[in-house]
């Protein structure tokens, strides 16, 4: 019974005050909109971030008078070191073989192969590239020379770390702002029946149950919006995205967040900043 008063009471006040019902609704919808777009761009540039990472490897070249005891020695190194996830043993054949496929006019009419033999050394993290460098250092008998990439690799480690802090400053800032465009829209909603709040605080109504219908409210500008948000993304994903994507080279291992995920995150995060919004406003109008 107090569920249906509730619920009823709910559905006064959303068509009494229709212009800022609409007004709470097309807040959540600008703001879960721009949510879900920032999560989809932040988690593909994440994504992609992580595959340029992934990229960086140290790489071992030996001379050509190295004996197979020194490279075994070299691999006996490489093996104890915890940062490292894989290397590979790259013969003079296999190392021209493959120059021979990615770029076949450098090695074209060669009278001999000028390629040396190296290790080529996958790190868990690409932040150990350093101190894998660092641990072959001074080099061993039969190494030749020792590369990571150098600036190129500091400079993409860098980048990475920006795009990671400004990618969860945004989520951080969307999520207060919303919540406070959302509190601020539904707070005139509010304002406009204060009156009618006092006198059922007067007459003994518990906090719970003026807050009962103002939440409701709360909550169904939340899944409106949240649902026009979602209709709007997916909008984007079927027009705009393909046209976008054809102008950008893709790789299969960089991707956004998946929409369903990211559709599920806008709903969630609508209803709780519409319930939040009318909750927290309306403590306020409650202390009579």
């Amino acid at each position: 019974m107090r569920l249906r008063l509730v619920v009823a009471e709910a559905a006064r006040s959303l068509k009494a005050s229709m212009s800022t019902t609409v007004a709470a609704t097309l807040t959540v919808l600008i703001g879960m909109f721009v949510l879900g777009l920032t999560i989809a761009l932040g988690t593909w540039v994440l994504s992609w971030s992580d595959h340029v990472k992934k990229e960086l490897l140290v790489k071992v070249y030996f001379t050509n008078t190295v004996t197979p005891k020194q490279i075994d020695n070299v691999r006996v190194t490489l093996a104890k070191n915890p940062q490292i996830k894989s290397f590979t043993f790259i013969t003079p054949e296999a190392a021209l073989k493959e120059m021979r496929r990615k770029v076949p006019k450098l090695v074209e009419g060669l009278a001999y192969n000028p390629l040396p033999a190296s290790y080529e050394i996958v790190p868990k993290k690409a932040e150990y590239i350093a101190s894998i460098t660092d641990d072959l250092l001074p080099k061993a008998p039969g190494v030749d020379r020792v590369k990571n990439g150098g600036e190129t690799s500091k400079r993409i480690l860098k980048v990475g770390k920006i795009v990671e802090l400004i990618f969860l400053i945004g989520v951080i800032v969307l999520l207060v702002a919303s919540t406070l465009l959302i509190a601020n829209t539904i707070r005139l909603s509010i304002f406009s029946r204060r009156r009618e709040i006092e006198v059922m605080k007067l007459v003994g109504a518990t906090n719970w149950f003026v807050r009962g219908p103002f939440m409701l409210e709360g909550l169904l500008c939340g899944i409106g919006g949240s649902v026009g948000a979602v209709v709007l993304l997916l909008l984007g994903k079927t027009v705009a995205l393909p046209a976008i994507l054809g102008h950008i080279d893709d790789s299969k291992d960089v991707s956004a967040l998946a929409f369903e995920l990211n559709a599920l995150i806008i709903l969630a995060t609508g209803l709780f900043l519409g319930a939040a919004g009318s909750g927290l406003t309306l403590r306020r109008f409650l202390r009579v």
